[in-house]
């Protein structure tokens, strides 16, 4: 049996402000998969943490794929997204280097 997707309608608060997130802090629980959206400036060493939003790994692992899903259809409509450089010390310095204040590095 096929089991058709619910429809759900999605409400905006009227005062949503849009946050900009240029940088990310990823943690884990066992439970729980954290991000920390944050703002860097140029020239500025202390990142700004906007927003922080907690996933199940189930969600989170849903975000992944939705991510995925709409990343290929952008690039279908626009083009491949050129990551310049070592993509993975652009990772590196995107996803990891910085520490939230109460852990260690």
């Amino acid at each position: 049996m096929t089991m058709k997707p619910k429809s759900i309608n999605v409400e905006l608060p009227a005062g949503l402000e849009p946050i900009y997130a240029n940088f990310a802090l990823i943690s884990h629980t066992p439970s729980e998969l954290i991000f920390d959206l944050a703002q860097m400036l140029p020239n500025q060493p202390q990142v700004r943490v906007k927003a922080r939003v907690i996933f199940t790994p189930l969600n989170a692992k849903l975000l992944l794929r939705a991510l995925q899903d709409n990343l290929a259809k952008y690039e279908a409509t626009f083009g491949e997204i050129v990551i310049p450089g070592q993509g993975d010390d652009l990772v590196r310095a995107f996803f990891g280097g910085v520490h939230p204040p109460d852990t260690e590095g």
